[in-house]
């Protein structure tokens, strides 16, 4: 579905009727088509992109959401081009050096999830740094999903309880849905309440596929970089209209 403008103020009670989401993941989706609309490379996309996401988070600290995911890099967009592979890890390698001092202002703790060890190595030792000098940050959790395959994740998750199973450390048979989590590279985080895609696409693309069984899904043709903090609200205020039942009547 399209989501449609509208801020919290314009609400008849001047707020919102239900609490925020916990957890708001985000396909962050159509950098490449803004950019070619308008004649620009697809760097140019993906910087503007990366100035949306520093909005989303904004607006959802002061919308009171706990954590939210970014899909920033997918295992599959390696197979991009190696030019746009090299701009993206250079846009990621400028908002690692700059953007911890705004994370450290604004109480942004930042976690990252996906197979790390694909990325460069001075990446993965920002990564590290930016983690460490953020973990005591407790407004927001800001979770990015760089080199992140959901596939992937489930099947190292069933790895290791395999792993520990012949090793005598887990019995089998007890092996439940918790357990299965606790072995996710989400581990303590709670699952998305809601997802959003934005760029007009309606699928998941291998994002999170175990964490968002129960989400909420919201669509909307913006394109990334044009997602504002009015958008983000309209979507929580979307969310908050639902009834989530859980398979009960």
């Amino acid at each position: 579905m399209t989501v449609k403008t509208n801020t919290i103020s314009n609400l008849p009670d001047g707020g919102r009727k239900a609490p925020p989401p916990v957890h708001v993941a985000i396909i962050m989706d159509g950098n490449g088509r803004w950019a070619k609309a308008r004649g620009l490379p697809r760097s140019a996309g993906h910087k503007r992109g990366a100035e949306a996401a520093r909005k989303a988070v904004r607006a959802a600290a002061e919308a009171g959401v706990s954590y939210i995911t970014l899909f920033g890099f997918s295992s599959e967009n390696w197979n991009r081009p190696d030019e746009e592979v090299t701009d993206l890890m250079g846009l990621l390698r400028f908002y690692l050096n700059r953007e911890v001092k705004s994370l450290q202002k604004e109480g942004v703790k930042l976690r990252v999830i996906g197979n790390r060890q694909m990325l460069p190595d001075d990446i993965q030792e920002l990564i590290e740094k930016a983690e460490k000098q953020t973990e005591n940050n407790m407004r927001i959790t800001l979770i990015i999903a760089l080199s992140y395959g959901g596939r992937a994740e489930i099947v190292n998750a069933a790895k290791n309880l395999a792993a520990k199973a012949s090793e005598g450390g887990v019995d089998p048979s007890a092996i439940n849905e918790e357990m299965f989590s606790s072995n996710l590279e989400t581990a303590g985080i709670p699952d998305p309440d809601l997802l959003i895609r934005t760029s007009g696409e309606k699928r998941i693309s291998n994002f999170l596929l175990w964490q968002t069984a129960y989400s909420e899904f919201i669509f909307t043709d913006t394109l990334w970089p044009d997602f504002s903090a009015e958008d983000f609200n309209a979507a929580i205020d979307e969310f908050g209209a639902r009834e989530r039942r859980y398979g009960k009547i």
